[in-house]
């Protein structure tokens, strides 16, 4: 069942009962703007209670707030009572709430105007106490009522805004910005969990650039990853990268990647050159001895900061890792080449070097290349059975111990090379490198 369709059975149950219910939030907004809407909240006049006793199977995630998730047939709606939060002190959650019967109550303790619409399903009425159609008419977010009161109660709506603006295309209101400039520190309270899912969210939902010039306008950047901001003003040689700066440069990609594209794809080309600033020098020209690595160093220390899961973390560090072996893949061995051709993920790899030279030098030699030889190899070229292991070693007589790896990573290369193709030259090359160590 899609989540539209499960809303409406929730609303019409709930009218039966006798309460008051509407669509309400990002839904509303998204239809507004002609969008597809995904995620579907319902809000009502019903108490907790009558939700229960309305849907016994719910889950009921947040009992004090009012809230359950109605589940069917792999659907899910969030249900919620109408209420007015009464004093934060944590800057993220309400001490108390209190359960109202009036919408209007409900939409003034939300976070945005564009966010806070009511739309009757049957109908089509749409309740804005706020002006927020207004707001999704001129393409604008607007913290409801007085910003920093809103930003003071939760902070983390300080990184909500920027995602919405990116995500929509909208403009911030110059008030709400203010404000988010003053408080802007208010973030480095904000769980660091909750802080990686809005930058994930910023980084993947489409408007990546825009994101993150927000971020920097607002003071964010700074305070969530100085590591990113310390991309700006450090000048890369011009033969090489005429568009200009390492944020520059950072932003231009940032604005290539496709909405839903993967988690690892966009942290990799948020960080692939998160190393120039500690390496840069000037020389015969500007340099960056070593930012490979400097890199993969700092980009692995900000995910952990970040708690990002460990296979995100191992593929984003792969990213850029090797980001610049692309250059010397028509060099490479064959072995080489194909090693290099077969890394985990590889489309990845390959569109974060697409960008990587769209966003400089505009030449895609070294892509197409590694995209062409890639799809002329058959999978067993790419990635051949083994013809011995280890066991064939001992069979043959060899004490085992820290040789054997590099004997058997030899016979895999003359494979990959096209050296060796039986089990016996197999064998008797492994036998050979064992024998000479």
């Amino acid at each position: 069942m899609e989540s539209n369709f499960l809303a409406r059975s929730i609303v019409d149950r709930l009218r039966h009962a006798g309460h008051t219910a509407y669509f309400v939030g990002g839904s509303v907004r998204d239809l507004l703007l002609g969008r597809v809407a995904k995620d579907f909240d319902v809000a009502t006049s019903a108490r907790p209670d009558d939700l229960v006793r309305l849907f016994p199977r719910a889950e009921q995630v947040g009992a004090h707030f009012g809230v359950v998730i109605v589940h069917d047939a792999g659907a899910s709606v969030e249900v919620a009572t109408f209420r007015s939060d009464l004093g934060y002190s944590d800057g993220r959650h309400p001490e108390k709430v209190r359960f109202e019967l009036d919408p209007r109550q409900d939409a003034l303790r939300r976070d945005f105007t564009i966010n806070a619409l009511f739309l009757d399903p049957v109908s089509g009425e749409v309740l804005d106490f706020v002006g927020g159609r207004d707001d999704v008419a001129a393409g604008v977010v607007r913290a409801i009522g007085d910003p920093e009161l809103r930003f003071r109660e939760d902070h983390l709506r300080l990184l909500r805004a920027v995602r919405f603006a990116a995500r929509l295309g909208f403009e911030i209101a110059s008030e709400t910005m203010s404000a988010m400039r003053r408080l802007a520190r208010a973030v480095a309270s904000v769980a660091t969990e909750r802080v990686r899912d809005e930058l994930s969210r910023i980084l993947v939902e489409g408007g990546a650039r825009r994101g993150f010039e927000l971020l920097d306008e607002s003071g964010l950047l700074a305070v969530v990853l100085p590591e990113i901001k310390a991309l700006q003003g450090v000048e890369q040689p011009p033969e090489f990268h005429p568009e200009g700066d390492v944020w520059i440069h950072t932003m231009i990609m940032l604005e290539g990647l496709p909405p839903g594209c993967s988690l690892e794809l966009a942290l990799g080309v948020l960080l692939h050159d998160v190393g120039k600033p500690a390496t840069f020098r000037i020389a015969d020209r500007i340099r960056f001895d070593g930012h490979v690595d400097k890199g993969v160093e700092i980009g692995r220390a900000l995910l952990l900061r970040l708690k990002f899961p460990n296979k995100t973390i191992d593929a984003v560090e792969a990213l850029i890792a090797n980001h610049m072996k692309f250059r010397d893949a028509p060099k490479m061995r064959q072995s080489r080449l194909k090693r290099f051709l077969r890394l985990h993920d590889f489309d990845d790899h390959l569109a974060l070097h697409r960008l990587d030279c769209l966003s400089s030098h505009g030449h895609l030699d070294n892509y197409d290349f590694c995209r062409d030889k890639l799809e002329s190899l058959e999978p067993d070229q790419l990635r051949p059975p083994r013809l011995i292991t280890g066991a064939d070693l001992i069979a043959a007589g060899c004490q085992p111990g820290p040789a054997f790896a590099a004997a058997l990573t030899a016979v895999e290369d003359a494979q990959l090379e096209g050296l060796v193709q039986g089990r016996e030259d197999a064998l008797a090359l492994a036998l050979s490198r064992l024998d000479h160590r």
